[in-house]
C-alpha cells in the first residue's frame, strides 16, 4: 500500500473520536514488527523515526527512512511516516525528500518566546515542504533538560498559553505535558485528563501525548475519548526486545545467529505493538 499522509491519519483520529498510534522505529525489526500488528488488526499506524535514532545510525537518515518506508508500502493497512523530535536543521532539510510526510520539532525546553521564535519559522519552512507540523508547549518528563518530575507544578501545558503558541507558531499538533515521562519502563503515569478536556476544548488543533509507554491501558483510553489523538510510543518496544533477547541468550550461550534472537523480539515487539492498538479507540 502507498504510504498516506500523517494528516490524514490524524484527521480520521479526530473524526472518530479516538487517537492514532504512533510508534517509534529504531532497527528494521521495529518497522515489521509494528507493521505486522497493524496489518493484524488492520489498523493503520504512524512509523516514527527520531533524531536519536538517526544518530544512531551514523547520524545518515535515508538508510533507516528508506527501510522504514519500505515495510509500510508492503503493510495492508494505511502507513504513515514522521521524523520525530527534530533539532538540527540538516535534518529538517532532508524530511520531504526522505519520504516523510510530517516531523515534530522539538523546542519544548527552550524558554517560551525563543520556543515560540523557533517552531514558527520551522512551521513556515516545512508547510513550504508540504509537512504536517507537530510542536511541543510544557514539559514532558524523562527528558535530560525537562524537570525530573512530570508532576511539579508549573511544568504542565497551561490552555491559554497553548492558544496563543499555536496562533504564533502556526503548528498542526501539539504535544502537551498532561502527566507522562520519557523512557518509563514502568506503566505507572497519572494522567491529567481533566487537563486533557480543557485544552481539547481550548485548542484548533489535535493534541499528541508523548511518553505513552508509562501509561496503563485504562488511562490511555480515557486520554484518547479525553482529546489526545496522536499517542506516541517507543520505549515499551525496546524493553521488550530487550527483554525477550536477554532469555534467548541466556538459554543457549553458544547462540550466534542473530536471526536465532531477533524473530522471537521481532514478535515480541510486534505483541507490543497489538496491545497497544487494541486499546486505542
Amino acid at each position: 500500500m502507498t504510504l498516506v499522509p500523517t494528516a490524514d491519519l490524524v484527521a480520521a483520529a479526530v473524526a472518530r473520536g479516538g487517537a492514532v498510534a504512533a510508534v517509534n522505529v529504531i532497527t528494521l525489526e521495529h518497522a515489521e514488527a509494528i507493521c505486522a500488528a497493524a496489518t493484524v488488526r488492520g489498523t493503520p499506524v504512524i512509523l516514527q523515526i527520531s533524531e536519536n535514532a538517526v544518530r544512531y545510525h551514523g547520524n545518515q537518515l535515508l538508510p533507516i527512512a528508506a527501510a522504514t518506508a519500505a515495510a509500510g508500502r508492503l503493510a495492508a493497512v494505511p502507513v504513515a511516516l514522521h521524523l520525530d523530535h527534530v533539532t538540527d536543521d540538516d535534518l529538517l532539510a532532508q524530511a520531504a525528500d526522505a519520504g516523510f510526510s510530517s516531523l515534530m520539532y522539538d523546542a519544548g525546553a527552550l524558554p517560551y518566546r525563543e520556543n515560540v521564535a523557533r517552531t514558527e519559522r520551522v512551521a513556515r519552512i516545512a508547510h513550504a515542504a508540504g509537512l504536517w507540523v507537530e510542536a511541543e508547549l510544557g514539559y514532558v518528563g524523562g527528558k535530560p533538560d525537562a524537570p525530573a518530575s512530570a508532576h511539579l507544578a508549573g511544568v504542565r501545558t497551561d490552555p491559554n498559553e497553548a492558544a496563543d503558541y499555536i496562533r504564533r507558531t502556526g503548528v498542526d499538533g501539539l504535544a502537551v505535558a498532561v502527566g507522562s515521562s520519557h523512557a518509563m519502563t514502568g506503566r505507572t503515569a497519572i494522567l491529567d485528563l481533566e487537563l486533557i478536556g480543557r485544552l481539547r476544548d481550548r485548542l484548533p488543533t489535535p493534541l499528541v501525548l508523548h511518553g505513552s509507554s508509562g501509561v496503563p491501558d485504562d488511562q490511555l483510553r480515557a486520554a484518547a475519548r479525553a482529546g489526545i489523538r496522536k499517542v506516541n510510543v517507543g520505549t515499551a518496544l525496546n524493553a521488550a526486545m530487550t527483554g525477550s533477547v536477554r532469555l534467548t541468550l541466556g538459554g543457549d550461550e553458544k547462540l550466534v545467529d542473530p536471526r536465532k534472537y531477533l524473530t522471537p523480539a521481532r514478535e515480541a515487539m510486534c505483541d507490543t505493538v497489538d496491545r497497544l492498538l487494541a486499546v486505542l479507540p
